[in-house]
């Protein structure tokens, strides 16, 4: 059964799919090594990017196995998981089909808050700019002791929201840093993040921080631009780059 090109509608679920149902048929068996990242997004038509977003999904349902440095393998199944050449594949734990997939999430922020840190810019007062630099310090207090700081990541981008004022647009950001603790956004994190990448991260939440004081909206714009950029960038980076 050949690959076919995939709509750009749930990217990653689509080629999710694809991929298990030439596992269910047979096509890739247990044991067996899947083309490379690069390949795949090939003969699908999609990003390396949507590939892996994909690849991480059928991880987390127990499809495959990532092994960093090597490749993504099939992992085997049980009889009453595998389907028919005509029936559906079956998943032991299948993700909720509305999860975004987390570079697509990316992209989506750094629309929404480019703009909203903006407006703090514009509209912040005393209290919210405190906060930012609260949620700072919180991040390099975790990072310090080698944990991930994701508390105060999340508090320092509700902080700037919250300055412009905006309920809709402050459910919206909750909801975007919320669909970050999702499980494969949350197994992603596991291969990408480390301490020094999330000491990069905090660099570049102090530029944000520091426009944002200025009262400089254009700088500050910029500066969330280019943290949600560098963000893609530190999660789309090459498997032999990921934590071993």
């Amino acid at each position: 059964m050949p690959l076919q090109t995939v709509e750009p509608q749930r990217l990653y679920r689509q080629i999710a799919g694809q991929l298990r149902t030439l596992i269910a048929q047979g096509e890739f068996a247990a044991g067996d090594r899947l083309p490379a990242e690069r390949d795949l997004a090939q003969q699908l038509g999609v990003s390396r990017p949507s590939v892996r977003e994909a690849l991480i999904a059928m991880e987390v349902e127990g499809w495959v196995e990532v092994r960093t440095g090597s490749g993504v393998y099939v992992l085997g199944r049980p009889a009453q998981a595998k389907a028919s050449a005509n029936a559906a594949p079956a998943a032991p734990a299948a993700l909720d089909a509305a999860e975004w997939g987390p570079l697509e999430l990316i992209r989506a922020r750094r629309v929404i808050e480019g703009e909203t840190a903006a407006i703090a810019a514009l509209q912040g007062k005393r209290r919210h700019f405190d906060a930012m630099a609260a949620a700072i310090a919180s991040m390099r207090e975790m990072a310090d002791r080698a944990l991930m700081p994701l508390d105060g990541d999340r508090a320092f981008h509700v902080a700037i929201v919250e300055a412009g004022g905006n309920t809709v647009l402050t459910e919206t950001v909750e909801r975007f840093w919320d669909s970050r603790r999702g499980p494969v956004f949350t197994r992603l994190g596991g291969y990408f993040e480390t301490v020094p990448s999330w000491r990069a991260a905090i660099a570049e939440h102090e530029a944000v921080y520091d426009a944002v004081v200025a009262r400089d909206a254009s700088a500050a714009r910029q500066a969330m631009h280019a943290h949600m950029e560098k963000a893609h960038q530190r999660f789309s980076v090459s498997w032999r780059r990921a934590r071993k």
